[in-house]
């Protein structure tokens, strides 16, 4: 069974993550119960939504998945931090990349689950993950070629993101990139997907891309590729 939130609570309390710790807890146990295939309760409207039985068949999660290496892919040998990392080390070809994989997340499910298997699949490349936020990085600074961060954002408003752009500069090398998406609330899928991501326990916040532009340039940080999804921009950029 998943922690609950009581428990996740005092894990995120360990790790000092107060500040947003309320979102985190969320967030961690709907992920949780998701890699554990635990059974979500939904209203039958939900469940009625198109958007709904795609999710629960499956297919959705390819579909809105963010391909990072198609604008940043790792290079053998590059020092690599995947932010809200999932099983990523298990479904993507880090081993044909011959990039050294890091991970860290919120989810103690999937970080257990990559700890246990990673190693299996490749001791040489996978380094492990780290359980803990991603404005809280637990490494080194200026240890990453490049860091990457898909699939969370929306759950966090831009003020957290802040923090994470912060934190995520302090850990890359010089001239290092940052590869991470962004929900585009103007998306035809996008008011649906953020009402299924809420009833099955994660707030989604459907911030304009506009506003997200203004923070990263704010951040010190410059674009260099921006790729449109079927719900998310993929951007790149550089401090």
């Amino acid at each position: 069974m998943s922690k609950k939130p009581a428990q996740l609570q005092n894990l995120f309390a360990a790790h000092h993550s107060s500040d947003w710790q309320e979102k985190l807890v969320q967030v961690a146990y709907r992920f949780n119960r998701e890699y554990q295939r635990e059974t979500f309760e939904l209203p039958a409207e939900v469940q009625a939504m198109p958007i709904f039985r795609e999710w629960i068949g499956g297919s959705f999660s390819g579909r809105i998945a963010s391909p990072f290496w198609e604008i940043a892919k790792p290079q053998k040998n590059q020092h690599c931090i995947d932010i809200g990392c999932g099983i990523s080390f298990l479904i993507y070809p880090w081993r044909d990349w011959q990039a050294f994989f890091y991970g860290q997340e919120i989810s103690n499910v999937a970080r257990d689950t990559l700890n246990s298997r990673g190693p299996q699949l490749n001791s040489k490349l996978f380094k492990g993950v780290e359980l803990g936020a991603a404005h809280q990085l637990n490494y080194s600074p200026e240890q990453f070629d490049l860091a990457i961060a898909t699939g969370f954002s929306c759950y966090f408003p831009l003020e957290y993101w802040n923090a994470v752009l912060a934190e995520v500069k302090r850990v890359l090398k010089p001239g290092g990139h940052f590869v991470f998406d962004v929900l585009n609330p103007e998306q035809p899928l996008a008011e649906d997907w953020a009402v299924l991501e809420t009833y099955l326990g994660a707030e989604v916040f459907l911030e304009p891309v506009a506003d997200w532009e203004k923070m990263i340039k704010a951040a010190g940080a410059k674009v260099v590729t921006r790729k449109s999804g079927e719900l998310f921009e993929l951007y790149k950029v550089r401090f």
